[in-house]
This record gives C-alpha cells, structure tokens and sequence, in this order.
C-alpha cells in the first residue's frame, strides 16, 4: 500500500496519480514512471494524496525510482533530440501544407514515442504527415492538438499580478472559467484585465470562485439600500476579505459598516 502523488510527465504532459509505493519524494523531484506500454519520466507536482488504493477504480501505474544521475543525463538527452525533431516535423507539415502551427516536441524516456503539440484553428488530417515521421524516426508518433491555454502553459511566464503563470506552477487541470466569476469578485468586466496572457479569462479566477461565495455571504452588493447607526444609505464598495461595506448615508457621509 502506497499513498498517491502527482506526476507531470515529461515536460509538457498532464499530472496523474501515480503510486509512490515506499519510495520518499518531495515536489520537485524527477522520477522514471511505468506510462503508455513503456517508461517516461515526469516530476514530482504535489504529494500526500491519499492511499493509493482508496477510490481508485483501477490499480494505479508506478513510480519505478527516483531519477539516477544517468536518467538525467538521458532526459537532457531527449531534450535535445526533440529539438531536431521539431525540425524535421516543421518541415514535412509545409510539405504537406497543413493549417496547423507546431509548438514542441517531445521524446518519451525510452525513446519508443515522440509527441508533437500543435495548434489549429480546426481539424487537421495528419495520418500522412504521421506516416512520414514514423519513418523517419523509426519510433511511434502521436500528435496532439491543444488550445490556447495549453499553450500558454508550456512556454510559461508572468501574469498580471507579477506572479507566474498558475497553469504552469500548479494547476493539475484547467477548470471552466466563467464571466459570473469575475462579478462574483467585484472585478470590472473589461476583457483585457480579466484575461491571462493566452487571451482567455484568468484560471485564478476559477479557484477562487469557492472562497469568495464563502467570503461575501452575509455581505450586501454594491447599490443595495442599507441601514446603519447612522441613517439609511447606499453601498457603495464591499471589502470582502475585511467584510466591510462603505455606505453613504443621506446626507453624503461615507460610513464603514462592518459584518461579523
């Protein structure tokens, strides 16, 4: 009995549970995995997930070992053959004038399946192009479309609070993100300053949705009639996480009214 983990796989695949078994890991550590007929490798995304066997509805595949200096080796490896490969795939999709754009590469930890991300505006039929790598790379070849947000998650980078990217620290999946999230918060609906950079609204605004319903019951919205100790009035701003409320009475004094 082993308790569960998160693994990333390579560098650009989804997290899945994975049984640690007795193995001692930490977030951050890379680990060669049982994965898809094979091995791969991936690193360590959160820990302490609960007993492996609780839930499940099939055994969960393995971490086979913490990665040896040689794996790392091999996984840098990997990293560059992906570059050529990337490549030689740009290539053969002008040949075969595709409307599709390549974003990476990547090779498997064996070496027996590289996968190329791309994006498109539609459906590509690329069982041709498919044909031409495997015989170039003599291994199998699996492409896989992804959207803006995928994409905005592999190059990384900083959002607009300064932090970097949620998608890319930590976020196991992306959640459906809303409009009426962002009212919830009191956010001013103005697409570029609720948008992350792949254009999309911003995944924080998803889990954050749970705490602010939390937060503001009890609370009254902005332009609701109110009384206070000192006349009724308007609100006129909400501090959530304060649980303040600014109201301003009939004679125009800005009063602050807290709720318990």
């Amino acid at each position: 009995m082993g308790e569960i983990v998160f693994v990333r796989l390579r560098d650009l695949g989804q997290a899945h549970p994975y049984n640690k078994g007795e193995l001692i890991l930490k977030a951050g550590d890379y680990v060669i995995v049982e994965h898809d007929r094979g091995q791969d490798y991936g690193q360590v995304f959160s820990c302490g997930g609960g007993c492996a066997e609780k839930g499940a509805k099939e055994p969960l595949k393995k971490i086979l070992r913490v990665a040896r200096d040689t794996d790392i080796r091999q996984i840098e490896e990997n990293r560059a053959k992906a570059k050529n490969a990337f490549s030689s795939c740009n290539k053969k999709i002008e040949e075969h004038k595709l409307d599709m754009k390549l974003v990476r590469a990547e090779y498997s930890f064996d070496r027996s399946k590289i996968i190329f991300y791309f994006t498109s505006a539609g459906r590509v039929d690329f069982r041709n192009l498919v044909k031409d790598l495997a015989k170039i790379f003599k291994a199998r070849i699996e492409l896989k479309q992804i959207g803006v947000r995928d994409e905005a998650r592999f190059f990384g980078g900083f959002g607009p609070c300064g932090r970097e990217l949620c998608c890319a620290k930590f976020l196991k999946d992306f959640e459906p993100v809303t409009i009426k999230m962002a009212k919830e918060e009191g956010l001013p609906l103005n697409p570029p300053k609720i948008s992350g950079i792949c254009g999309r609204l911003m995944c924080c605004l998803s889990f954050e949705y749970e705490s602010y319903k939390l937060l503001s019951k009890g609370l009254p919205r902005e332009g609701e009639h109110v009384h206070t100790p000192k006349g009724k009035g308007k609100v006129i701003g909400v501090n959530v996480f304060k649980r303040l409320a600014s109201v301003q009475v009939d004679d125009g004094t800005i009063v602050e009214v807290p709720y318990k």
